[in-house]
């Protein structure tokens, strides 16, 4: 009888831990980094090199993306990518997980996106793979 118990109350907690934002997208997404007719330009994020004129990698939905490209003779630039909110996920995870659903999102950072909808720079591939375009126009090369 003991083991019935246990065996329903470890279900139950693991299914009150998920939401629909973090079972539709997770916590983090895949982003292709591209800097923009600059292939040598080095594209940094977070202080950490990721590649030369294009890079990959996961990132945490729940803080703006901040790239910074260089290349020899520019002058560095900085572009952060900011996050909206996933409003439709949100209220699937309220209406089915209730507060648990509602707080697991926000906790886990499920709950945000990169900004594709007012950032034509952010190309939305999937629900979790986004392309990001850095313009480097500013950088002249002779």
């Amino acid at each position: 009888m003991k083991k019935i118990y246990l065996i329903a109350t470890l279900t139950v907690c693991t299914l009150s831990l998920h939401s629909c934002g973090v079972m539709f997208g997770g916590s983090r997404y895949a982003g292709a980094i591209t800097v923009k007719d600059h292939p040598d330009a080095e594209i940094y994020v977070d202080g950490n090199k990721f590649g030369t004129g294009n890079a990959n990698g996961l990132f945490s939905r729940n803080r703006p993306l901040s790239v910074e490209v260089k290349e020899n003779g520019c002058e560095p630039k900085t572009q952060t990518f900011d996050k909206s909110f996933r409003t439709g996920n949100f209220i699937l995870s309220v209406i089915s997980w209730g507060i648990i659903g509602m707080g697991v999102d926000l906790g886990t950072g499920a709950a945000y996106k990169p900004a594709h909808d007012s950032n034509p720079n952010i190309q939305k591939i999937s629900d979790k793979n986004y392309k990001f375009t850095v313009d480097y126009s500013e950088c002249k090369k002779p």
